[in-house]
């Protein structure tokens, strides 16, 4: 049986963070009660779950003749109970001492013992890496972002012989999203291994130089994001943008127009639980595929260059973040024309349950040269993923607990209003032990929530979110899911900006037919809830 113990008073966001420096375990002159604040996040992070203390970290590849791997963190990072924000760094994090080249990112989350935290108890979500000393090929009013991460963890890896440049000059900037799914504060570093060929050694006089291309079904938007709903689609899935009727009322987002010819050298995607795979496409004015290529076109003219494949690791199939990406092999190449139109798109399954905040984005990397001609030439083949299962998504969840089914206990009160406080529901929640009657509804009328955590700490988001009843099974990366038979989500409440939905109320459709209806928090899902509906 699992408990939640809420704390009375939230700890303050610290918003200037330290600049990043070299991996290095903790001070030997740390005060004591910092110590010991250590060791209790580590052990809250590591406690054991499903299969109990995260052993191995993610390891980078080894490093190529001249180069070597050069590890950075950022941090320590305060991360509050239940924090979902978008942060910047400053512009000061860590990077290589000299000029040289980028060959591979390896990203990872780590507390200040080295060790990773579970992902259903604290997630990198998203980061970010921003070289504010140059433009966005795709979205000029941008910095240049030339790497990107998720839970996935995806490490990069340009082909021998490319490299991305770099001056001591340049200004990294890293745009992250810890997300804290428990009431327990944090204090983490986002680390990063960089495999660096300084500009000095031999080596680096063959090396090519490549450029990225950030492709996002989204772009534009600091946080790109859509909604997918369970039951939509054609077969238990659906593409984004392709199945939407209006997704761009503007101009698409989706497209690049190449600015000058070139050779495509690598690519991987990113996706969120439930998502398939991620595609590449190109559209070549007046152009028409041989025989050769036509198994990689599409009705309407496009061609597809890669599909990055989700490859799940996760017993339950595509639910939770237990997957890695797969990503072009080292000699995928692709040549493209100045006026070609790239395009990315992104599969979802919608059998299962629906998925909020959902994102599809492919950084590509470009280099000056030649390459096989995909209207003439089949280049879509198969990936490799760039790591294998890793031990702190093994916490699957979904296990029986003693909390009673929500739907064998009496009528609670009548009530118009439901709060979010101290990471529970009231009247009406559960915290898998400790149920409550659900509040009653009239068939007609709405039950409004309101977060009250929002208010008092900006990083305190919750949502309503439907999910299929009883609900009362063990918290996991597979479960709870947004699988209620009436779908509903509030969106993250709270007034922040992105991710936040510009409100700290939401009210319950009104059509809802008589019945017992549970709901979780997506950002907290230990968090539980129910109401009922009765007839007038």
């Amino acid at each position: 049986m699992t408990t939640r113990t809420a704390p009375r008073r939230l700890r303050p966001l610290l918003v200037g963070v330290t600049a990043l420096a070299v991996v290095t375990s903790v001070t030997a002159g740390a005060g004591a009660a910092e110590q010991r604040r250590e060791r209790a996040s580590d052990r809250s992070a590591l406690r054991p779950g499903a299969d109990g203390i995260v052993r191995r970290p993610l390891t980078p590849p080894p490093a190529r003749p001249g180069a070597k791997v050069l590890r950075f963190r950022h941090g320590p990072i305060e991360v509050k109970p239940g924090q979902n924000n978008i942060e910047f760094t400053p512009p000061r994090v860590e990077k290589p001492p000299v000029d040289g080249w980028v060959l591979g990112i390896t990203p990872d989350l780590k507390l200040r013992s080295g060790r990773v935290p579970r992902v259903d108890v604290l997630h990198l979500h998203h980061g970010v890496w921003l070289n504010m000393s140059r433009r966005d090929p795709t979205v000029p009013g941008f910095p240049e972002r030339f790497f990107a991460a998720g839970e996935e963890k995806t490490i990069m890896r340009l082909p021998a012989g490319y490299g991305y440049r770099y001056r001591t000059s340049d200004r990294w900037v890293i745009n992250y999203m810890l997300h804290n799914l428990t009431a327990t504060p944090f204090e983490v570093y986002l680390t990063y291994d960089v495999e660096f060929l300084p500009a000095t050694v031999p080596a680096a006089r063959r090396i090519t130089e490549a450029r990225p291309i950030w492709m996002d079904v989204e772009n534009g938007k600091i946080y790109p994001v859509f909604d997918v709903l369970r039951g939509t689609g054609r077969d238990g899935r659906i593409t984004y943008p392709d199945d939407w009727t209006d997704p761009y009322p503007q101009e698409p987002a989706n497209t690049w127009t190449v600015d000058r010819d070139g050779v495509l050298i690598a690519t991987a995607g990113h996706l969120h639980p439930g998502g398939l795979h991620t595609e590449l496409w190109l559209r070549r004015e007046g152009a028409a595929p041989t025989k050769a290529a036509a198994g990689a076109a599409h009705p309407d003219g496009r061609i597809r260059l890669f599909r990055s494949r989700a490859r799940y690791y996760e017993p339950a199939g595509p639910v939770s973040w237990d997957l890695s990406m797969t990503a072009t092999r080292t000699d995928w190449r692709v040549g493209v024309r100045r006026g070609d139109v790239l395009s990315t798109t992104v599969t979802y399954e919608t059998r299962r349950a629906s998925w909020y905040e959902s994102m599809g984005i492919m950084v590509l990397w470009m280099a000056d040269g030649t390459g096989p001609d995909p209207y003439r030439r089949r280049v879509d083949e198969p990936g490799r993923v760039t790591h294998g299962p890793l031990p702190e998504n093994r916490n699957h969840g979904g296990a029986r607990t003693d909390t009673p089914d929500p739907r064998t206990l009496p009528d609670g009160p009548a009530v118009s209003v439901v709060d979010s406080v101290e990471f529970a529901y009231v009247p009406g929640g559960f915290d898998l032990g400790a149920p409550l009657a659900p509040p009653v509804v009239r068939q007609g009328d709405s039950l409004r929530f309101v977060n009250r955590d929002a208010p008092l700490d900006n990083g305190i988001w919750h949502t309503i979110t439907s999910c299929r009843a009883p609900c009362n099974r063990s918290t996991g990366v597979a479960y709870p899911l947004a699988d209620g038979p009436v779908a509903f989500d509030s969106g993250e409440l709270g007034i922040a900006g992105p991710p936040t939905a510009g409100r700290v109320t939401w009210e319950t459709p009104k059509d809802l037919p008589p019945g017992t209806y549970t709901f979780f928090c997506r950002i907290h899902p230990s968090m539980r809830g129910a109401f009922r509906v009765v007839p007038r």
